[in-house]
């Protein structure tokens, strides 16, 4: 089975045949396959009226367990965002009755910010949907593909995920 890819990289062998275009193989597939899921996941968060940044900050609370609380130095750490823009989004969900701001008993500067039992529910559905979609992605490989793709693309992503600061 060909692909666009194959295409790609044949055009490429044969207009710069002294380039090694081998890493086009892989990563260009890794970014088509990134544009697809993108695409999957807008489609599971409009579902339930969300945005891919919406999700990401609900989810993250939703992970921390009950009570469902982060201060906003740790969802910016799990979300890789500045703190302003962390500020502006906790502004918007609590808007929206998707998230609380409370006093944090352990620094009476600080605040905590937690999930409401909307915004829960709202992450819930969301991630239902999601996986409903990688599941579609993923249809074509059988279990032990999924397992050894998984670990494949794990050894590629951990020195990024490693890397301090």
């Amino acid at each position: 089975m060909e692909d666009e890819v194959d295409r790609l990289v044949a055009a490429w062998r044969r207009e710069r045949p002294d380039l090694d275009v081998e890493p086009l193989e892989v990563l260009s597939r890794v970014s088509r396959l990134a544009r697809h899921l993108d695409r999957a996941r807008r489609l599971a968060f409009s579902e339930h009226s969300l945005e891919p940044w919406e999700f990401d900050v609900l989810t993250a609370l939703r992970r921390a367990g009950t009570p469902y609380q982060l201060s906003p130095g740790q969802l910016l750490t799990q979300t890789l965002v500045t703190s302003g823009t962390m500020t502006n989004r906790i502004d918007r969900l609590a808007k929206k009755g998707l998230v609380e701001r409370l006093p944090d008993p352990s620094d009476r500067r600080g605040v905590l910010v937690r999930l409401t039992d909307e915004g829960r529910d709202r992450a819930d559905q969301a991630l239902a949907g999601l996986l409903d979609q990688e599941r579609a992605i993923l249809s074509e490989l059988s279990s032990a593909q999924r397992g050894e793709l998984a670990a494949l693309l794990r050894q590629l992503t951990a020195p990024f995920d490693n890397i301090p600061g």
